[in-house]
């Protein structure tokens, strides 16, 4: 499968999970946007890629939740300038503070948590979505999360913004499939020996869990051309196959 000029933007790529696709897709020939607000983190997904060979990623630095409308704006016109069109747009940046009781969430907290989770992601995609367009095929990709997306007991803000977001996802999904240009689908990567799982649940034995590269296939597949036509599917990493 090959991405050859391919423009994807990857949102928090200097994470576990947005810098294994930024590398995934990368070595598949796509010219990756490297979007985080932690620059020594991106710079090092920025070095392995050009390590493997692959097109020279472009880094943005972006505060998801502190960036103001212009600025969202300003993101979108340089991509449009730069690149003309827009393949693809993965949504992996997340917040994440731990599992707490509703009655103990700081409203900072559940403020900012949405803020990265779900209100950046809907600015993101709606200013991008002109760029989008100009594809022949486009598309975008939500992550969330098995064990939030339910809303159990205590997963808090955290748990509120996986449910929102993939009510987000399949709006989009609804709203742009007449149009067949832009799929979106939602992600569940399930359990996998991730940064966050370890913050998450810090008592388990991650040797137990698949690598963090147990989702290539799965990236592949979502950002490339056996995925068109494939549109509002929720996409369960640990029961996927092609």
């Amino acid at each position: 499968m090959s991405l050859k000029n391919q423009v994807i933007l990857i949102t928090g790529a200097g994470g576990g999970l947005g810098s294994t696709a930024a590398l995934a897709l990368a070595k598949l020939g796509a010219h990756i946007i490297l979007l985080d607000k932690n620059i020594p983190k991106l710079e090092i997904i920025y070095d392995q890629i050009v390590d493997a060979h692959a097109p020279t990623p472009i880094i943005y630095p972006f505060d998801l939740a502190g960036a103001n409308e212009n600025e969202y704006e300003e993101l979108a016109q340089r991509i449009d300038e730069e690149y003309g069109a827009l393949q693809g747009l993965l949504h992996s940046a997340v917040e994440f503070s731990g599992f707490r009781p509703c009655s103990q969430v700081a409203t900072q907290d559940w403020g900012h948590t949405l803020n990265v989770n779900l209100n950046a992601a809907f600015l993101l995609t709606r200013v991008l979505l002109p760029v989008l367009e100009k594809s022949q095929h486009a598309s975008i990709v939500f992550t969330s999360d098995s064990s939030a997306r339910e809303a159990r007991a205590y997963s808090g803000v955290y748990g509120v913004s996986k449910v929102a977001m993939e009510g987000l996802a399949h709006l989009l999904a609804d709203e742009l499939e007449s149009g067949n240009k832009i799929r979106v689908n939602t992600l569940v990567p399930g359990p996998v020996d991730s940064p966050l799982r370890k913050r998450a649940y810090p008592a388990e034995d991650k040797t137990k869990l698949p690598l963090m590269t147990a989702l290539n296939p799965v990236y592949e597949y979502l950002f490339g051309a056996q995925s068109i036509g494939v549109t509002g599917q929720l996409i369960n990493a640990s029961t996927f196959h092609l």
